[in-house]
């Protein structure tokens, strides 16, 4: 009976204390337990070469610890701020008691591309999946490969690069292997103008224009424009006296036209016959 009586008094009393709120039970573990961050970009494009990073933000994670998977082999890539591999271009980048684990990747490449998970060692396991996408961003030069034109003309060529949401860096130009110097100069001076300008544009793209005038034969040439993040491109001009079958530099394709082709062509035929005919004759 006393017995009975005690644990009586004890519900009482607990009951007591919770009305006057002060015991709370499991509220510490409740309130400390580890979560996410989720405005976080977690669909991350980035360019072949230029570093890769992934924000994984956790708030209140107390004793337990951060790590970055790579989803296809399940390979541990860190550790809280120890790292698993063997490819030193992976590294966890954690400011000093900060929620920020950040998944960097030098040079990446496009196998690189993939889903990578940000897991904490809670029972049951907590992660957060990033996708990572690695594009190879390629200047292009508008026109045909092989450009053709006059001798005292003016060669305008145009590089644009434009892929990806990324660092355009800057452009530059080479003849050959040998890169192609220009003067900058004021519209207001009196001297002649360069032979040689560059015009730089940044915008949503970068568009650099090159400009050569009063063209001499000694212009021809390999002409390519190499991006600092991003494969180049080229085009080969020929400097020549007078006109030439294929297209002038007017932005057309270089391609001879079609009544051009097809006289070609027969004569083509025409001289294949003659040569089988003649062969029979000698056989016979």
């Amino acid at each position: 009976m006393k017995g009975g009586l005690c644990v009586f008094v004890v519900i009482v009393l607990g009951f007591f204390n919770e009305s006057q709120g002060t015991a709370h039970y499991g509220e510490d573990s409740v309130g400390s337990f580890p979560y996410f961050e989720y405005n976080v970009p977690r669909n991350v494009t980035t360019v072949v070469g230029q570093t890769a990073f992934l924000h994984c933000r956790v708030e209140q994670l107390g004793d337990k610890a951060v790590s970055w998977i790579r989803k296809r082999d399940l390979h541990i890539l860190t550790a809280g701020i120890l790292t698993y591999t063997s490819d030193q271009r992976f590294q966890v980048i954690r400011p000093d008691k900060s929620e920020n684990w950040t998944l960097q990747i030098k040079f990446p490449q496009e196998r690189d591309a993939g889903i990578y998970e940000c897991q904490v060692n809670t029972e049951p396991k907590m992660s957060l999946a990033f996708q990572l996408n690695i594009v190879e961003a390629k200047a292009h030069i508008p026109g045909p490969a092989d450009l053709y034109v006059k001798t005292g003309s003016t060669l305008s060529l145009t590089c644009i690069l434009s892929q990806g949401p990324h660092d355009l860096g800057t452009i530059f130009w080479y003849k050959g292997p040998n890169i192609i110097e220009y003067k900058e100069t004021d519209d207001n001076e009196l001297e002649e103008p360069p032979r040689i300008r560059l015009r730089t544009e940044w915008t949503e793209q970068l568009t650099s224009r090159l400009l050569v005038e009063r063209l001499l034969p000694g212009d021809s040439g390999n002409y390519s424009c190499v991006p600092t993040m991003a494969a180049p491109a080229a085009v080969h001009v020929h400097v020549i006296n007078g006109e030439h079958p294929a297209a002038m530099q007017h932005g057309n394709a270089n391609t001879a036209s079609p009544c051009a082709l097809s006289v070609n062509l027969l004569i083509s035929l025409y001289c294949t016959l003659a040569t089988f005919y003649t062969a029979v004759d000698g056989y016979r």
